[in-house]
């Protein structure tokens, strides 16, 4: 397949990154500094460099004009987009997506997946403690950045999103553990106490999952 990717030089989008060209898709990375984009393993993804599978185009998703040109002809864009900064307002999950959402549109491709979070939602059913935390710290702490992946989920499921075959993939709290292929997933419900999840893992999901038919136009938990 030809993949369109956003926020490779995070912990998930470079597992993602490294894991398509081990699978030997046909990849454009876009970046804001093309010189973080990590260097794919020889061994794990041979022939990545630029010029074969890989080609790195200097961008930024608040900006589409620098990258918008080149969604044509891709099977599928995958969004690994997120904001390190917990002090302040961002757009960079809701503007990001909807300026990704309307390239593709412009350009006649139609599937998309991308990051959100489980800790949006906190349903009875979780276990008190966890509750207790996901509420009163984690929702706090990452306030800014829940608000905007709310605003994200809400306008995928807009009429401004209609035509896009899209999957919001919610994980739990995210690990630098071993790739495992090993885990739970639910579409459009919830998983009974989720644990943790490692970015390898929840990036093989993402790239196992483009042509599932299964979790078009659905919202996925995925953890252990």
């Amino acid at each position: 397949m030809k993949l369109m990717l956003f926020g490779v030089t995070g912990g998930t989008g470079a597992q993602l990154l490294a894991q398509a060209l081990g699978a030997r898709h046909q990849v454009t990375a876009v970046a804001r500094d093309p010189a973080r984009v990590p260097v794919p393993d020889p061994v794990t993804a041979p022939a990545a460099g630029p010029g074969a599978r890989l080609t790195v185009l200097p961008g930024d998703a608040l900006a589409p004009e620098a990258w918008q040109h080149a969604v044509a002809g891709h099977d599928a864009v995958l969004s690994c987009l997120g904001s390190t900064d917990r002090k302040h307002p961002t757009t960079v999950y809701s503007q990001g997506t909807r300026n990704i959402v309307e390239a593709m549109r412009a350009s006649g491709v139609a599937r998309l997946l991308c990051l959100s979070s489980a800790g949006l939602d906190v349903t009875p059913d979780v276990p008190l403690p966890q509750r207790l935390v996901t509420r009163y710290v984690i929702q706090r702490l990452y306030r800014h950045g829940y608000a905007d992946m709310t605003r994200m989920e809400s306008f995928v499921r807009s009429p401004a999103a209609d035509g896009t075959a899209w999957t919001v993939v919610r994980p739990p709290m995210l690990t630098d553990g071993p790739l495992t292929r090993t885990y739970r997933t639910a579409e459009n419900g919830r998983l009974d106490r989720p644990k943790s999840l490692s970015r390898a893992d929840l990036a093989h999901y993402l790239l196992t999952h483009v042509d599932d038919l299964r979790t078009h136009r659905a919202v996925v938990e995925v953890a252990y």
